[in-house]
């Protein structure tokens, strides 16, 4: 009887988003957590990562209505994320960063999800005067009208981490803030500096296992 009180949940987990800088170091430990007896990845990508326990998807994130071949969902990750530069055009940055993040969102719910974590950034406000803060803001809130039971927000600063590893293109600013954070980080309050990925998908996974309901933002200083 001991051992079924102590026994971990066999949750099933979704990423979406798993080729990214966050996105990876999420899946990377999911893999690795008792709780989760299956982890399912959505994107257009599939991860070079293989384990027993995970089952990639190839699938249209913006247009998504529905997880063909996932019968089920508990908890739900979400780091996707481009720039308006990468994108090419502000519509294109829109689709990815608001668009495939809500209807994962949605069609997760749909699938029995009942916890949903998701990476946004510092400054995300529906009205900020910042295209990239307002979308994030906008992403937010039609997240939070979904209903989800728990939500976890996730907002970093500039991100550290191997981009090039991931084949992605380095990011000016991330390198700026990396750089100015080694040097002046005793000056810098907590929620500014630069953050590694691992840190920010540790503590978005803990926060999503530690809330049963309500809603959480996890700002970048707590994340450190």
């Amino acid at each position: 009887m001991q051992d079924q009180v102590d026994a971990p949940a066999a949750r099933v987990a979704l990423v979406a988003g798993a080729t990214g800088l966050v996105g990876q170091a999420v899946l990377a430990a999911l893999l690795t957590d008792k709780h989760y007896a299956a982890v399912h990845c959505v994107g257009r990508r599939s991860p070079a990562r293989k384990h027993p326990k995970l089952r990639a998807h190839a699938l249209d994130l913006a247009s998504l209505k529905e997880l063909p071949g996932i019968g089920h969902v508990d908890d739900v990750f979400i780091a996707l994320g481009t720039t308006i530069k990468a994108a090419g055009s502000q519509a294109a940055f829109r689709a990815v960063d608001f668009d495939a993040v809500v209807a994962v969102a949605r069609a997760a719910k749909a699938a029995g999800a009942s916890r949903l974590g998701v990476v946004s950034a510092m400054g995300a406000s529906a009205s900020s005067r910042i295209f990239y803060s307002r979308v994030k803001g906008e992403m937010e809130d039609a997240l939070t009208q979904l209903g989800y039971p728990a939500l976890i927000i996730a907002r970093p600063s500039m991100l550290a981490g191997n981009r090039a590893a991931l084949a992605q293109p380095e990011r000016a600013g991330e390198h700026l803030g990396l750089l100015a954070t080694r040097l002046l980080k005793p000056l810098i309050p907590a929620n500014y500096r630069a953050i590694a990925a691992d840190d920010v998908a540790q503590a978005l996974i803990k926060a999503v296992q530690q809330t049963k309901q309500g809603q959480r933002v996890l700002l970048s200083g707590e994340m450190q």
